[in-house]
């Protein structure tokens, strides 16, 4: 029974997306059932934007004046990962606002061409003081650019 009123997303293919992030998954990602819990997916895409952010020279987590806060998140799965697999998490930039960035990402199993699980999450930038939205500096606009897709 689909309980979603949304089509099913299918798995995206590796080349889908242009920035790929290598994740070890480690004993505690795994739950009761013997493979990785659905919450540390997240944990995984989290890590991977942020690791491109900083390589980018984009984001300054302890003294920057502009931070990102999650408005929205989702994640379809289609194949389990476990402990101990090798990972990469796919990311892309699918829309890029004033203030805004909805991104797409994927996990990978090593050696794998489709994604075991696909998410999205947006990102609103806002001024670390006083948590209202800012425009998009130019350090991060240019970083995202060369992730976005379409």
């Amino acid at each position: 029974m689909n309980v979603s009123s949304a089509p099913r997303p299918t798995p995206q293919p590796r080349a889908a997306y242009p920035y790929h992030h290598p994740i070890q998954t480690r004993w505690a990602d795994n739950d009761v059932y013997g493979h990785v819990n659905n919450v540390t997916y997240y944990a995984y895409f989290d890590t991977a934007v942020n690791a491109y952010l900083s390589a980018q020279g984009a984001l300054d987590i302890r003294g920057g004046e502009v931070i990102g806060l999650v408005v929205e998140t989702g994640c379809a799965f289609f194949a389990p990962v476990a402990f101990p697999e090798a990972l990469s998490v796919g990311v892309r930039v699918a829309k890029l606002g004033r203030s805004s960035v909805r991104y797409e990402l994927a996990v990978f199993q090593e050696g794998a061409e489709e994604a075991a699980a696909q998410g999205h999450f947006v990102h609103v930038y806002v001024d670390r003081a006083s948590r209202r939205p800012v425009d998009l500096p130019p350090v991060l606009r240019v970083a995202l650019e060369s992730l976005k897709i379409g």
